[in-house]
C-alpha cells in the first residue's frame, strides 16, 4: 500500500543524501564509534532511506557480518542500493510495522532519522523485537533533540507535522511491552539516543 508518507519520501530520495552535511557525518560516525559492534553480525537498518548508515556499520561487521537496509519508499531503497552494491549489504523494500525476516535473524537493530516516521511504532517496536535475537540491541537515533525533531517537522508541515518521537515515560512503557530492557535515553541539543536490549 502506497500512502502519503510514502509518496513524500520517494520524492525526496533523488537529494536526500544533500540534508546530510560533512559535519553530520562526522558526528554520526562519533556516535556510532560509542557503540559496540562486534565483526561478523548481522544488523538491522530501519528506515535506512538511502543508506546514510551502511558504510559506517558495513566497515565494523566485515565481510562476516551482514547489514540489511529497510524502508517503504521504494525510491529511498533503490537509491540505498545503487549507492552500496557491496555482498554485506542489502536492502528491503518493506516497512518497520510488517518486517519480511524470521524471528531471531538480527544481532542489533538502528532506527535512524526514521522512528517518528513509523506509522505503528508500537508495532514496529514488537515486529523488531520478534526478528533480534535474545541479548541483542535496538538503537534509535537522531542527529537532534526530540524536541528539536518535532521542531523540524512541524517546520516541514504537510504528512510529517505531527510525526514525533514519543515521550520518555511513552518510550519506556513501549519497550517494557514487547520485553525490551536497560532502556537508556540521552535526549539533547543536538542528539537523541535510545538503546534497549531484547530479552527473549
Amino acid at each position: 500500500m502506497h500512502d502519503k508518507h510514502q509518496q513524500f519520501f520517494d520524492e525526496l530520495a533523488a537529494e536526500w543524501d544533500l540534508r546530510f552535511t560533512a559535519e553530520d557525518l562526522e558526528r554520526l560516525q562519533r556516535v556510532v564509534d560509542r557503540i559496540e559492534i562486534a565483526a561478523s553480525i548481522d544488523i538491522l537498518d530501519l528506515g535506512c532511506g538511502t543508506g546514510i548508515l551502511f558504510d559506517m556499520l558495513r566497515r565494523r561487521v566485515g565481510p562476516d557480518g551482514s547489514v540489511t537496509g529497510v524502508d517503504f519508499s521504494i525510491e529511498m531503497a533503490l537509491k540505498a542500493h545503487r549507492n552500496f552494491p557491496f555482498p554485506n549489504v542489502n536492502v528491503v523494500d518493506a516497512d518497520a510495522i510488517m518486517l519480511p525476516f524470521a524471528d531471531d535473524t538480527f544481532d542489533m537493530a538502528f532506527a535512524f532519522a526514521a522512528f517518528p516516521h513509523f506509522s505503528d511504532q508500537q508495532r514496529a517496536v514488537s515486529e523488531t523485537h520478534r526478528v533480534l535475537r535474545p541479548g541483542a540491541r535496538f538503537y534509535i537515533l537522531h542527529l537532534q533533540s526530540s524536541k528539536e525533531v518535532s521542531e523540524i517537522h512541524h517546520r516541514l508541515g504537510g504528512v510529517v507535522a505531527h510525526d514525533v518521537i514519543p515521550s520518555h515515560d511513552d518510550l519506556r512503557a513501549m519497550f517494557d511491552l514487547q520485553k525490551f530492557s536497560d532502556v537508556r535515553i540521552e535526549d539533547q541539543p543536538g542528539l537523541f539516543l535510545l538503546s534497549a536490549v531484547n530479552n527473549e
